[in-house]
């Protein structure tokens, strides 16, 4: 999509003047906005943040080094991949890259359990849930997930936002919302639906002597079919670009993206005051055959869909707010297989992204020339191969808790991480 067209949709969906002014809740808000990128499959950090050479002696790493060296966009080193150039270049000094987390499996269920909760078995949160939970109370839809794991763990509701226009259809139910012109509901039964949830949130407020899990699920059920709840669902519907306006479904070989749409969702979603944190998600990196051609166009498809994100959070003022965070299942192997394919290794990468910190610029965590994990004191976070730790992604996640300040909230007391060191990732 070129200039002129990216700033053509941008003002469809309300940009500047033709933003509504019931939208002013959701822009006088300052506190923090979370994206969490889900790069879903294992994808291959030694093609990415974590860019390997091919080492004398050792079956090849990757194709590319044949042909080029490593680059550096100020302290972040990145494979000359594609459009790996554009997107470090732009971002380094909004990026804090985190290398050699160690997922300990090379199980995709299990993988993407501990990359994205912390913890390698069921029943952990999402940060993002932890975020929602703590950040979003009394928001309509405080946590959207678009696929991927989105585990709130009984601290949120997460909104699955598969289909935009139909949000038009529930939040005015009784109007055309189908091309026929037929209501989403009709009249007698949305009344009957209204008569049954206004009962049940009188039961529900009247209900005595609650647990305390149980009494928070009703708080959360209450502030949800609140007026206040309801206005903020209608803003955000408002904002709603008409189809030919939404950004368009992707398609690549044999992948499909939904990203960029995905994330003009989630930053409308924001602007509206509906939502504080999204979960993103773009399938594909499970490539076990034909790794370097499907793999340059996956991660073309990410950097240019984050690059978008940040972009149209600019324009609607939000990109001075958000947090993006990217990471995967793992990584994939430090040699091809029979297939031109590279197959499920564990040790991976995140990288979190936000404007005008102290942090960016920086690289934590390291692996050796066949992308190794290597141990790291967690107290100056160099290199200790004697006394040092491996990084797992529980180590990321409570310094997420603690750096967005949800450390000490009921949910990351609910699930703490026993026994993780507490490294300043952030300062």
């Amino acid at each position: 999509m070129n200039r002129r067209e990216f700033i053509r949709k941008a003002a469809g969906a309300g940009a500047a003047a033709r933003f509504r002014l019931q939208l002013a809740r959701g822009a006088d808000s300052r506190g923090k906005l979370f994206v969490f990128v889900q790069a879903a499959g294992g994808w291959d950090p030694t093609s990415f943040c974590d860019p390997k050479a091919n080492t004398p002696g050792e079956l090849p790493i990757n194709h590319w080094a044949e042909q080029a060296e490593i680059r550096r966009a100020g302290n972040i080193a990145y494979a000359p991949w594609d459009s790996n150039e554009a997107f470090f270049e732009k971002y380094y000094r909004r990026m804090l890259v985190v290398n050699g987390v160690d997922a300990q499996t090379d199980s995709h269920d299990a993988g993407v359990i501990h990359n994205w909760s912390g913890r390698i078995a069921e029943g952990y949160p999402t940060t993002t849930a932890l975020l929602a939970a703590h950040y979003g109370a009394g928001l309509p839809m405080p946590y959207l997930s678009f696929g991927g794991y989105s585990n709130p763990a009984g601290l949120a509701v997460y909104t699955r936002l598969d289909d935009a226009q139909a949000i038009r259809g529930i939040v005015a139910p009784e109007t055309g919302a189908y091309a026929d012109g037929d209501p989403y509901i009709k009249a007698e039964d949305l009344q009957a639906l209204r008569a049954f949830r206004e009962a049940g949130a009188a039961r529900l407020a009247a209900a005595p002597n609650l647990l305390p899990r149980a009494a928070a699920g009703r708080g959360a059920y209450l502030a949800a079919v609140s007026p206040e709840a309801a206005e903020g669902l209608r803003e955000f519907a408002a904002t709603m670009p008409t189809e030919d306006r939404l950004e368009r479904v992707e398609e690549f070989g044999e992948f499909t993206s939904a990203l960029r749409r995905q994330a003009q969702l989630a930053v409308l979603a924001f602007k509206s005051g509906a939502a504080i944190g999204a979960d993103l998600f773009l399938d594909g990196f499970d490539t076990h055959e034909n790794h370097d051609r499907d793999h340059v166009r996956l991660l073309a498809n990410l950097t240019e869909s984050v690059d978008f994100l940040w972009d149209y959070a600019e324009i609607h003022g939000l990109a001075d707010r958000l947090v993006v965070v990217i990471g995967s299942d793992f990584g994939r192997t430090n040699f091809y297989n029979d297939n031109r394919g590279k197959d499920h290794w564990p040790i991976g990468s995140f990288i979190v992204m936000e404007k005008n910190q102290p942090w960016t610029n920086r690289v934590v965590g390291e692996t050796d020339d066949l992308h190794f994990a290597r141990r790291i004191d967690p107290a100056t976070l160099r290199r200790d191969d004697a006394n040092g730790i491996l990084l797992q992604p529980k180590h990321v996640h409570k310094a997420l808790r603690r750096y967005l300040g949800v450390a000490d909230s009921p949910g990351s007391l609910q699930f703490p991480f026993h026994g993780a060191e507490s490294l300043a990732l952030f300062g």
